[in-house]
């Protein structure tokens, strides 16, 4: 009986991990002006997030690192944009499908209820919504 135990043991360990989803890794967004990674979510492996990894211009007009000055909380407002949440809790529909996120806009401050999916062509299309208004924008592989 111990013998079974151990075996089948090691044979979980030994299983390979999870693949990563196509809609993992680097994007740009439709202007080119940010990249955005999309990985597993922090503490929560069933879930993606993103954050902002890069941007166009990523110094503001005193040459400093570019701000979440929109931000509604007054206390984040001075985190800078680049490592800023971007996307989170997005629950997988199946492969390459997603859905129950939210998008947040630093130019703006707002938070959006949000989907994504990867499209036929590689690309990425991401959809904010209020209410049943919904916006699409098709991200790319850098």
């Amino acid at each position: 009986m111990r013998h079974l135990l151990v075996a089948a043991m090691l044979a979980c360990a030994a299983s390979p991990a999870l693949a990563a989803d196509p809609v993992e890794g680097d994007w740009l967004t439709p202007s080119g002006s940010a990249k955005v990674r999309i990985a597993p979510c922090q503490g929560r492996p069933d879930r993606l997030c993103g954050a902002i990894v890069w941007l166009k211009d990523a110094l503001d007009r005193a040459g400093q690192p570019v701000r979440d000055t929109a931000n509604p909380d007054p206390a984040l407002r001075g985190r800078p944009v680049i490592g800023l949440p971007f996307i989170r809790d997005f629950r997988r529909v199946e492969t390459a499908r997603w859905t129950g996120g939210k998008i947040y806009d630093p130019q703006s401050g707002k938070t959006y209820d949000s989907r994504l999916r990867l499209n036929p062509d590689g690309t990425l299309k991401l959809e904010g919504c209020v209410l049943v208004v919904c916006q699409a924008q098709t991200w790319r592989r850098p």
